[in-house]
């Protein structure tokens, strides 16, 4: 078994522990192999002794032996923050998940993307739209981020699967698990030629609270996101607020004055999403003229080769490198971690790094 990865899987499991926990043990101990072997009073004073306790006991192969299993079917894989495949968009939101579980073309989590959301009881019109808005897109290149739900998530993934972009269905429950039951033919064939995705382990059942955290992943995948029909109720407005806080473009599509299905997006226009009736609206925002400048987004080499340069070879904390390098915390911890494994990098006593070539 590898030891690394099962390290990676046993502390992801570990109830009350959650992302921010686990950055933060990550953030002192640089990996989870150092994060077994400290003392369990040195662990207390990071997270809750029960925590703590768990993790003193060690990698639980029990726990881990089914998601071993999973990984033997070729399709399947887990992303750690230590993996270079690990979605680079996502270091720069305020909680990026620290393991992500993903079924399908691991390339396609660095492509520029663009989420495409919208209400579960879509009009046919509303459908239509999804799935020619998403198809437009994705023959530039462009990957469609969506929720796999009914309506214009579903919409959307089939339109992004049509062309060279493809798609990535963002869900809520293990992976395991299709939900909506009557996405199953979608879910296999996202599963085939685009992605799968979710930060929920094996087994996790559809809970109503992991769906509005799992549209963070949405929006921070993406360079923008497009609203098609949503009702002032809609979940896809959270998506688009969380796409504004994480700087990300949020459009919209107007519709009649009169349907329920319009008035979200019709709030979101009032509130500066920008109005488009043709996919070339969003195509010209995002890539200011050129298509080769979506495509050229930011890769992990890029980004390692950079915050290499802003090192130097004098240890430096944290802090200064945010200054220098204009990235978060977050996103600092979770690159110098990638660097930490490959050799780059060593972790100093007190908070320190240096670059070692």
């Amino acid at each position: 078994m590898n030891t690394e990865l099962a390290s990676w899987l046993t502390l992801h499991q570990i109830q009350g522990l959650g992302n921010e926990g686990l950055r933060r043990l990550l953030k002192i101990y640089g990996n989870p192999a150092r994060i077994f072997s400290a003392p369990a009073q040195d662990l207390q004073k990071i997270v809750r002794p029960a925590i703590a306790a768990v993790i003193a006991q060690g990698i639980d192969e029990k726990v881990i032996s089914p998601i071993i299993r999973w990984l033997d079917d070729p399709q399947n894989h887990i992303v750690t923050l230590a993996d270079q495949n690990y979605p680079q968009a996502l270091l720069n939101i305020s909680d990026p998940p620290t393991l992500l579980y993903v079924k399908g073309r691991t390339e396609l989590l660095n492509s520029a993307a663009l989420a495409i959301v919208g209400s579960r009881n879509a009009t046919p019109s509303g459908l239509y739209n999804a799935e020619i808005f998403a198809r437009a897109a994705s023959s530039t290149g462009l990957c469609i981020v969506s929720g796999m739900a009914h309506g214009i998530d579903a919409a959307a993934h089939i339109g992004g699967l049509q062309e060279n972009g493809s798609s990535i269905g963002i869900i809520g429950t293990g992976l395991d698990k299709v939900y909506p039951a009557a996405n199953r033919e979608l879910a296999h064939r996202l599963g085939a030629d685009g992605a799968l995705i979710s930060e929920y382990p094996l087994g996790t059942p559809p809970i109503a609270a992991n769906f509005p955290r799992r549209n963070r992943i949405i929006s921070g995948l993406s360079l923008g996101c497009l609203v098609i029909e949503a009702s002032m109720q809609s979940g896809s407005l959270i998506t688009a607020r969380m796409a504004l806080e994480q700087g990300r473009e949020v459009f919209a599509l107007p519709g009649s004055i009169h349907s329920p299905q319009a008035k979200g997006c019709h709030h979101l226009i009032k509130q500066g999403a920008k109005l488009v009736e043709c996919a070339q609206d969003i195509l010209d925002e995002l890539r200011e003229g050129s298509t080769k400048v979506i495509l050229e987004s930011t890769t992990p080499e890029k980004n390692h080769l950079q915050l290499l340069t802003h090192l130097g070879f004098d240890p430096v904390d944290l802090d200064s490198l945010s200054q220098r390098s204009g990235l978060t915390i977050e996103a600092l911890s979770a690159i110098l971690l990638q660097l930490e494994m490959d050799g780059s990098v060593a972790t100093l006593p007190g908070g320190l790094y240096q670059r070692l070539r």
